[in-house]
């Protein structure tokens, strides 16, 4: 099953507005690496203007990844942050490392995974290379890169500040994977199964003749 979207047969679109999604939402397939951050930022910026536009109240954000870069990722969730309208995330298929921290980034009560669907955490991949002193900033680094990902995830979940770190330590730093129900059992999924977006219209109708300005009062007529 995936993630659906159900519209009005009476709404109608024009080939020009076709550009536009009714509603507005964005798909995250693939590896997380600059361009498909620039892409994202993009995206969402677009959904949120056309949301805004027509009254859309959440933004769904559909995650299928194994994850990638994590400066790529922090642009992605500044973009999130920055979005006036709540985001809900929906997990087709897998949303691992990175993918899985996107996740949590869905507002309370809206993330969504596909019931088959998989979550893998882990620790920040180490950027540690070089020279000695070298290879000590990029540990350094990757610490704090692995804090601050693991705060806001626990944050985003309703958890104290270590929730997921002392998981991981615990796990002694392998890769843990989640199938839906371990998700929603830590709260990193609201619901195991995908939602379904209903877009309907109303229809209004009035008779009579048209308003006029006092400036310009209507010519007596026979």
């Amino acid at each position: 099953m995936k993630y659906q979207i159900n519209i009005d047969p009476r709404i109608s679109l024009s080939e020009g507005d076709k550009q536009m999604e009714i509603p507005s939402f964005v798909k995250f397939t693939g590896e997380f690496n600059e361009e498909s951050a620039a892409k994202f930022r993009a995206e969402l910026n677009m959904a949120e203007s056309h949301a805004r536009a027509s009254k859309q109240d959440i933004i769904p954000i559909i995650i299928d990844s194994f994850g990638g870069e994590i400066y790529s990722l922090l642009a992605m969730i500044d973009a999130i942050d920055a979005c006036e309208i709540p985001v809900a995330t929906i997990v087709e298929g897998k949303a691992m490392s990175c993918g899985a921290v996107l996740f949590t980034m869905g507002a309370e009560g809206h993330r969504y995974m596909g019931s088959n669907a998989t979550i893998m955490i882990h620790d920040a991949s180490s950027m540690a290379w070089g020279k000695v002193e070298e290879m000590k900033i990029g540990v350094a680094e990757t610490e704090r890169l692995n804090k601050l990902i693991f705060e806001r995830m626990a944050k985003n979940c309703g958890h104290k500040k270590a929730y997921f770190e002392d998981l991981i330590s615990k796990k002694k730093h392998q890769d843990w994977f989640l199938n839906a129900k371990e998700a929603k059992s830590h709260n990193l999924a609201n619901h195991t199964r995908l939602p379904v977006m209903q877009v309907d219209i109303e229809m209004r109708h009035s008779f009579g003749l048209p308003a006029t300005s006092k400036k310009n009062p209507p010519q007596s007529q026979e």
